[in-house]
C-alpha cells in the first residue's frame, strides 16, 4: 500500500512538472502584446509593439493606437513585424 502511495505521489508530481515547463514563452509575449492598445507606425500597421520605438521600415516614431481587426488577424497569425528594441 505504501509502495502504491509512493509510486502515485511520484506520477503526480512529474505530471505536474511536465505541465508546469511546458509553457510557450512566445505565445506569453503575444498574449501580453494583445492589447486593446499597443504602439504602430502609421505608415506600416504590420509593425507593432508593446512600447515606444521607432518603426524599422521607415524610421517614423511608433505611435499609440487601438488594434484593428486586420493587426489583430496579423496577431493571431505571427505575421506582424516587432521593431529591434
Amino acid at each position: 500500500m505504501k509502495n502504491l502511495f509512493f509510486i502515485a505521489a511520484i506520477l503526480l508530481s512529474m505530471a505536474f512538472g511536465f505541465t508546469a515547463c511546458s509553457g510557450n514563452d512566445s505565445k506569453a509575449k503575444t498574449e501580453q502584446l494583445a492589447k486593446d492598445e499597443m504602439y504602430t507606425c502609421t505608415m506600416h500597421n504590420e509593425v507593432m509593439s508593446d512600447h515606444e520605438g521607432e518603426c524599422p521600415k521607415c524610421g517614423m516614431k511608433l505611435v499609440k493606437q487601438k488594434m484593428t481587426a486586420e493587426q489583430e488577424k496579423m496577431m493571431k497569425e505571427g505575421t506582424y513585424v516587432k521593431p529591434k528594441q
